[in-house]
């Protein structure tokens, strides 16, 4: 009996012996096969410690992250890149702890000979990522743990998402104007009104058709800036002169609400470069806003001057302001503070969006600055020819 207890415990030990040896060339096997290769074909190119360590700089520095697992779901090597996507710590060390809450099965990976890789999509707090796992073998296609690729696909969600909300908010604003006019223009073919009606009904269809019109415009223009195909025509010109020929084309509207708007331009602004047509554009667009969202008999001010290698135009006014919390999306396109409000007035929630882009194309900057209740500052830059040498 004690002999065959004496048996036991030796083939206990030998088992362990067996498997610890196992580990260590696992771990080797990792190193060599799977991360660090080191081929005949690198060692005919003379590939030395140096470039391995190399390839180890490069492991530790990937952008994407990098976690492999054993057959039993231990983490055997880990990037720096994968502990920060995933939040790793040092209490982190198995398949489980890191994907449990993934419908991912550990041994489905390693043991079913007809499944190679999966991906999945993981989000954690803001940010996205994509989960590539796939099982790696030695050379007898035995499989010996799970290999897992993390990629942050977080700016490719945001921007999917930016898309498809805009092409419901196109829809929205084309359906609203579109809904109006066959309504008018059915109740008018239906029966006989007189005039006064009739040009009443006349007057919306026409107001809903220019809005739509401004509309494609806009989306248009939106189009030919992202597609690179307006062509940026620069030239030399007086910034101060354009601002108040600005200001005369929108006199009409300024005495209908009675604002007090003034310009002031310092003496020693020199010309800027930049295409005249998209800066007009750009300074049309704002003042209208001011114009829009300030009460009647309100205050406008313009100020033209420079600074460094730009000449700036500063708008404020003392309208109805914008909160705080949306002016960090106020450039993005069909962004509305109020929609309610802003279609009264006839907006399509781009003119930022396509002022802010006009000015990147021609090398200038936007920022607005607003309190509620108080006003808005919007500052625009406009480079002159000196920066473009």
């Amino acid at each position: 009996m004690q002999e065959n207890f004496k048996f036991i415990i030796l083939v206990i030990f030998i088992d362990i012996i067996i498997l610890f040896i196992s580990e260590i060339l696992l771990k080797k096997y990792l190193k060599r096969k799977i991360l660090f290769p080191k081929t005949r074909m690198i060692k005919g190119a003379g590939v030395t410690n140096d470039d391995l360590d190399i390839n180890n700089s490069v492991f530790l520095h990937m952008t994407d992250g990098i976690i492999a697992f054993d057959r039993d779901g231990k983490v055997i090597l880990i990037n720096p890149a994968a502990k920060n996507m995933m939040n790793i710590s040092q209490k982190n060390s198995t398949f489980e702890e890191i994907f449990g809450k993934l419908n991912i099965n550990l041994e489905k990976i390693i043991y079913l000979e007809n499944w190679t890789n999966t991906e999945e999509r993981i989000q954690i707090e803001d940010r996205f990522i994509n989960a590539y796992f796939a099982p790696f073998k030695k050379e007898n296609d035995k499989t010996v743990g799970v290999i897992a690729v993390l990629q942050d696909i977080t700016e490719h969600v945001k921007l999917d998402n930016m898309r498809k909300e805009f092409i419901a908010d196109v829809s929205h604003e084309l359906k609203t104007p579109i809904t109006s006019i066959m309504g008018y223009a059915d109740t008018l073919l239906e029966e006989e009104y007189d005039k006064e009606t009739q040009s009443k009904f006349l007057s919306v269809i026409a107001s809903e058709a220019r809005r739509m019109a401004k509309l494609v415009t806009d989306l248009l223009t939106l189009s030919k800036n992202d597609s690179n195909t307006n062509i940026v025509r620069k030239e030399q010109f007086d910034l101060g002169e354009l601002v108040k020929k600005c200001q005369d084309k929108l006199a009409i509207e300024i005495k209908r609400k009675n604002h007090n708007v003034n310009c002031f331009v310092t003496a020693d602004v020199p010309p800027v470069y930049a295409d005249k047509d998209d800066i007009e554009r750009v300074v049309l667009n704002i003042l209208t806003n001011s114009i829009k969202y300030t009460k009647e008999g309100g205050e406008i001010k313009i100020y033209v001057g420079f600074v460094y290698n730009d000449a700036y135009i500063k708008i404020f006014d003392n309208g109805i302001g914008i909160p705080e919390e949306h002016l960090n999306r106020i450039f993005e396109r069909f962004y509305r503070v109020d929609k309610a409000r802003s279609r009264e007035m006839g907006g399509t929630g781009l003119g930022l969006s396509i002022a802010k882009d006009l000015l990147d194309r021609n090398g200038g900057s936007i920022d607005i600055k607003s309190q509620v209740g108080k006003g808005t500052e919007v500052v625009i830059k406009v480079p002159t020819k000196a920066t473009e040498n």
